[in-house]
């Protein structure tokens, strides 16, 4: 590579980072000003609160159902669940929520979660999904943004 090309290529690396410095900057002085966090188009597409709330106790009730699933939540109180996973989904989905539960590790840690248990749980949330009217489109968009927390969750 020439100095003229290394030295354009240093160059608009730099312009690049003040690019996204400005641009990350303008949005989180946006996002304060409006009071909800970046991006609240699946907030919305799951029909904001009370969408998200008819999808947990749907997902509560597919747990219910589940003979491989529901001891996992044996001792487990379900307003709470109810109300930190309704948290957890509204913050996730870019909604104005704060989540205020324990962390995924803690939750999960000593519970032995397999991978087919994890799975298992994943197809509770997409049949909670489709019975909640869910568009496909938005239900891959809510999995994107879970599947980081399946490292927190198996085999602890």
């Amino acid at each position: 590579m020439t100095q003229a090309n290394s030295q354009a290529s240093s160059i608009l690396r730099d312009a690049t980072k003040a690019i996204a410095i400005t641009l990350t900057a303008a949005t989180l002085h946006l996002t304060g000003c409006a009071g909800v966090t970046q991006d609240a188009s699946l907030y919305r597409a799951l029909g904001g609160e009370q969408g998200i709330a008819r999808l947990v106790d749907r997902f509560v009730e597919e747990i219910s159902y589940s003979e491989d699933i529901a001891p996992f939540f044996a001792d487990t109180d379900p307003d709470r669940f109810r109300e930190k996973l309704s948290e957890q989904l509204c913050n996730i989905s870019g909604g104005p929520c704060e989540y205020t539960g324990d962390s995924m590790r803690d939750s999960h840690a000593g519970m032995s979660i397999s991978e087919a248990d994890f799975n298992k749980t994943v197809d509770l949330l997409i049949n909670a999904m489709d019975k909640e009217g869910v568009p496909y489109p938005t239900q891959n968009r809510l999995l994107k943004r879970l599947a980081p927390m399946r490292k927190d969750i198996i085999y602890l």
